[in-house]
């Protein structure tokens, strides 16, 4: 069942009476492809048969049958999910997924003919690729450090990950024709309180330098450093706290990651892009949703997001913010989760691009705060759900109502036949 022309001319006309033109809303949401994690798919299992336990702070819940066993199984659910879900988009995957045959490569030794397959797959999809060194589930991880570690060799070898990370993502970026994020996040921290917090922290600036050391084509590959409050096991001092690589970023002119759920919880994302946009060149977003800590939990279309997404749009940030998604959740089918997270992003950028925003910034200006807070209130009940049908339509994809039957079909004939 398609959206009536009567229900969209109306939805059309409650938009346009407070001066949004609703087409052009739709039409904008090209500019904001969505950076899907591969690591949902499997749990953060990725591919390795000599890894290490998951570890850094990283955890999985649940045992949801089904979960992709093997990289063909993981691209078909990739495939299932992009079904459902609108627009063109990204693929984010980790050094983990890498496919080396039957004789295991060191995570120092990669490089992009491990990930010649992704690539194909990517080109064959037209999708671009965002890719991440993977510094956690490996015996040289096992002690909480990576990049900040006191031991030479030990750090040595986190670096050379970095540095080959870095060149297959300028492959991943050369063969897509679009920029390729490398982003680098670390677990390194403590669980108790340390004596010495600068030694680390000198040491990951270093261990920073020398990856970054190679100059790269920033059109086939740009550079993100990722911080985080705490994690399992880092519960007292994290070495790339918030504070620490926006420093880092602002002095190399690299991009700052911000998730969403890396923060206290009376911290929020929404407040921080205008700050940190001031003094860096560009931002990744992970967009994730801690339930009272870094939880991971699948994204909904919550108040924060839909602030987030209007920050994004207010401020003009569509080019300089890349937006990717980062959770896992095995109590669900997989692919469900993937369409909810990057249906309810998807959302909340659409109703930021149909906030009457010249109506809102006249009564700011004027001092009208009555007005404001009167205008975003009704603008949460105008027709977004039509808004959102439509686009849905015009994508070809299924709308709310509808795609949860074909993800139930590609799991009755898929995903339970595995054992």
């Amino acid at each position: 069942m398609s959206v009536s022309s009567a229900v969209l001319d109306y939805a059309r006309e409650r938009y346009a009476a407070r001066g949004v033109d609703l087409d052009a809303a739709v039409a904008a949401m090209d500019a904001f492809p969505v950076s899907i994690h591969c690591w949902q798919g499997d749990d953060v299992s990725g591919f390795e048969s000599d890894g290490g336990e998951l570890g850094g702070g990283l955890a999985v819940t649940g045992n949801y049958p089904g979960r992709a066993r093997n990289a063909d199984e993981l691209r078909s659910d990739l495939e299932a999910a992009l079904r459902v879900i609108p627009g063109q988009h990204r693929l984010n995957l980790h050094a983990i997924y890498a496919e080396t045959g039957t004789k295991p490569v060191g995570r120092d030794r990669l490089s992009a003919e491990h990930f010649s397959r992704w690539i194909d797959w990517a080109c064959s999809q037209r999708i671009g690729l965002d890719f991440n060194p993977s510094y956690f589930a490996h015996p040289l991880a096992a002690s909480g450090m990576t990049l900040a570690h006191a031991d030479t060799s030990v750090r040595r070898f986190w670096i050379d990950h970095g540095i080959v990370c870095r060149r297959i993502a300028a492959a991943m970026g050369a063969a897509t024709g679009t920029p390729c994020i490398t982003n680098v996040w670390v677990p390194d921290g403590m669980k108790d309180t340390p004596v010495d917090r600068k030694g680390p922290r000198e040491r990951l600036a270093d261990s920073l330098d020398a990856i970054f050391a190679e100059t790269l084509d920033p059109a086939h590959q740009l550079d993100a450093v990722e911080c985080k409050l705490f994690g399992i096991g880092a519960e007292s001092y994290t070495v790339g706290s918030h504070e620490f690589y926006l420093g880092y970023a602002a002095s190399r002119g690299k991009l700052l990651c911000l998730d969403t759920g890396h923060f206290h919880p009376t911290e929020v994302v929404s407040d921080k892009l205008s700050a940190v946009l001031q003094w860096i060149p560009e931002v990744l977003l992970h967009v994730s949703r801690g339930v009272r800590w870094d939880s991971d939990h699948v994204v909904t279309l919550s108040d924060e997001l839909r602030a987030i997404a209007c920050e994004l749009v207010r401020g003009g940030y569509g080019e300089r913010v890349h937006i990717g998604l980062d959770f896992f959740d095995a109590t669900i089918h997989r692919v469900a989760a993937w369409a909810i997270g990057v249906r309810a992003t998807q959302k909340a950028l659409l109703a930021a691009l149909l906030e009457p925003i010249t109506e809102l910034r006249n009564a700011e200006s004027t001092g009208d705060y009555t007005a404001r807070l009167a205008l975003l209130e009704d603008h949460k009940t105008l027709p977004l759900g039509v808004a959102w049908d439509h686009y849905c339509e015009l994508k070809g994809v299924p709308r709310d109502g509808d795609w949860l039957v074909e993800v139930q079909r590609y799991e009755h004939e898929v995903t339970s036949q595995r054992d």
